[in-house]
């Protein structure tokens, strides 16, 4: 066997390892350069810190909305967004308050009549939906289809979470808000919890908001008293409270009034409401 002529260092070299040992004897070693690693998906760029900022913003958003909706599932509201609206805009036209007319009723106190007209005239699938009446929206759609004109398929939920949290109009964010705070609603709240928010906070006449106020403007009695007549008669204005008037209700107020009172016979009368 043949010695290795060059020594140590040329086998090492050789051998793919490098020769670290300093040039000369007694000086330090070179300092090996130091890498951080940075974890995997780290990008430090403006836009994406932008990005994570908007999305905890949209989180708390979601947050805060769930917690008010809850605890709105045991506290009155003292007043709904468009009620705070129709006020503002009277404050700026300096008219002097009482802005609106509305008393809080709770549901022991609104009367077996006026609960099941307002399921009669407004949303007779309220039972059983959740926050969106699919039949009535692909029946909508097939007249629009077919020519008629586009009619609303909104539910009491739907209307309710409108009045309460958003402003009046068609545009897309509404209705996206609309849809989450319905399904809020319909997880958190009771149907009975629903339909008494409904009936406090929906607008009856231009400046009337709320079965209490209504029934004490217009027929001289606590809503606990109301009748189907005249339950009919308040249920029959929602479509558009601007265009009817209470106090003279028109032939086609009279009407509506009675087509209510039939669907409320045909639902089973006040039996129906067990189903809530």
């Amino acid at each position: 066997m043949k010695d290795d002529k060059h020594g140590p260092e040329t086998a090492m070299a050789n051998a793919g390892v490098e020769d670290v040992s300093p040039a000369i004897p007694g000086e330090p070693l070179p300092q090996t350069p130091r890498f951080r690693i940075e974890p995997i998906g780290h990008d430090r760029s403006p836009l994406n810190r932008v990005g994570r900022l908007l999305l905890k913003g949209l989180g708390n958003l979601v947050l805060l909305s769930i917690v008010l909706v809850l605890t709105l599932r045991w506290l009155d509201p003292p007043a709904s967004a468009f009620m705070l609206r129709h006020a503002y805009n009277l404050w700026r036209l300096d008219q002097s308050p009482p802005f609106y007319h509305q008393t809080w009723i709770p549901w022991d106190r609104i009367s077996l009549p006026t609960r099941l007209a307002a399921i009669a005239g407004e949303d007779q699938r309220f039972p059983t939906h959740l926050g969106f009446d699919l039949t009535e929206i692909r029946l909508a759609w097939t007249d629009y289809r077919n020519g008629g004109r586009l009619r609303g398929a909104s539910t009491i939920t739907q209307q309710a979470a409108k009045n309460l949290f958003l402003w009046p109009g068609s545009d897309l964010p509404r209705k996206l808000l609309e849809a989450w705070f319905t399904l809020l609603m319909e997880i958190l709240w009771p149907k009975e919890r629903i339909l008494e928010v409904y009936l406090n906070i929906v607008q009856f006449s231009p400046n009337t908001y709320g079965i209490g106020a209504a029934s004490l403007r217009y027929f001289a009695r606590p809503a606990s008293e109301l009748t189907m007549r005249e339950a009919s008669l308040l249920i029959g204005v929602l479509p558009a409270p601007g265009h009817y008037r209470l106090d003279q209700p028109s032939p086609r107020l009279e009407r509506r009034a009675a087509w209510i009172s039939d669907q409320a016979s045909r639902l089973g009368g006040t039996r129906y409401l067990n189903r809530l």
